[in-house]
Order: structure tokens, then sequence, then C-alpha cells
């Protein structure tokens, strides 16, 4: 059997028994709001701090200091994880695109050269790229099945477990491309009760281990992650 990666949300591993199976490519999909990027950052910094593994936050949008200042309010000191956790904000790729693309060279070849390097200098084991519609957008796919369809086998063949975050649009998902290519899907969903939201958690799919299809309100205490059953369930 694989070795299981823990998300490190109190409840959740318990749901998949013991984890996610390593060198899966995980979507961690749902609306605006949802705590996706803390939830992916969280399996990253925690896996650091427990288990002294080395990861790779690559985000797309959102500064590297907007990140760091961000997490630290959900009580996950960057400092304490620095030399094993590296953010990479390719934000100034972005930015530079036009300069630093070719038709020799696209903006998906060069990113998997970065993510390659890294690899090769930092020996990641847990990666986490936010998030795959500013990818989409960036690397301009014309043929988004067969596209991702290479990009997750590459990622694959990295050898380490991947967490993409991935924007929905409404509570009501239609199946996509991507559901079907990834090997598990964590979604995050909001849900009104009364005056207030509650966010809810979901196993949607995860091979290679069984795993609970429950619905599970999300809950944060200003220093973990845990899970409760959701109202009704």
């Amino acid at each position: 059997m694989r070795e299981k990666v823990k998300t490190c949300i109190k409840g959740l591993d318990e749901q998949m028994t013991g984890g996610i199976p390593q060198g899966h490519v995980v979507l961690v999909s749902g609306m605006p709001g949802t705590m996706k990027s803390s939830v992916a950052y969280n399996i990253l910094f925690n896996n650091a701090l427990l288990e002294g593994k080395k990861c790779l936050y690559i985000s797309l949008e959102q500064g590297r200091e907007s990140i760091i200042e961000h997490m630290l309010g959900l009580g996950m000191d960057h400092t304490k994880v620095e030399t094993l956790v590296s953010i990479v904000d390719m934000g100034y790729l972005r930015l530079h695109m036009e300069e630093q693309t070719s038709e020799e060279q696209s903006w998906m070849d060069i990113f998997k050269m970065y993510a390659e390097n890294l690899r090769t200098n930092t020996e990641y084991e847990l990666l986490v790229i936010d998030s795959l519609p500013v990818l989409e957008l960036l690397a301009g796919m014309n043929d988004r099945r067969g596209d991702l369809f290479h990009f997750f086998g590459w990622l694959r063949e990295l050898g380490v477990t991947t967490f993409i975050v991935v924007e929905s649009s409404a509570d009501t998902i239609a199946v996509k491309d991507e559901d079907f290519l990834a090997d598990g899907i964590i979604r995050l969903k909001k849900e009104r009760q009364g005056y207030d939201i509650s966010r809810q958690i979901v196993i949607d799919k995860m091979r290679g281990t069984k795993h609970s299809t429950g619905l599970f309100t999300l809950l944060h205490d200003g220093k973990e992650f845990q899970l409760t059953r959701a109202i009704g369930q």
C-alpha cells in the first residue's frame, strides 16, 4: 500500500482511512471564501512542522507576503517552517510573460521547467498550485481535456503529491474535465444558516483508499481546522 499524506485537519484523515495516497493529484475545489487556499497551505504547513516534509506552494495570483500574513492570522506562523515550505509568487513572471515566452518556449514550458528545477534543488514532496483557472488562462489551453491530461500526467511524473486549488462559481457544480482526471477531489462549500454562513467539506473522490462521502462542517478555532458532522447529516 502507498504511504498516506495527512491533511492535518482534525477528523478528516479518519474519513480517508489515514489520509491521501502519496503521489495523488488532488483538487481542492470551491466557491470564493470557502478557504481553499488556507486548507491547501494548512496541509503543507503541518506536514512540514510535524513530519519534516519539504513543500512548495506556487501562487499564480496572490503575493507571497499577503499569503504569509493571511496564514499567520489563522495561527500558522510561516517562520516556523520557512526552511521547509517554499512560497513562490509567480506574479513577476505573469507581468513579464510576453517578454519571457516565445513560439519555441510556451508559458507552460517555463512553468514546468521552474517546478522541475525546484524539485531538483529542494526535493519537495508536497506541492500546491494556486490556482488552476489562472494557470489555464496563462497557458492558453486550446484543447482543454487533452492539455489537462498531459499536465496531470506530468505532475505524477514529478513524484510528488499535488494539491490544485480550483475556483467554482456555484454550489451546484457540473462535472468538469479535471474532475475525471484528478485522483481526488476535496470539495468546499458555503451554507447559509439563519444569519450565519457555515463552511462545509466533502470528499467527492479519492482513488486508492476507502473514504466517507458524508458532508461535514469545517471549523477553525484560530489555531487549527477540524470537522463536525453537518446539521441534518
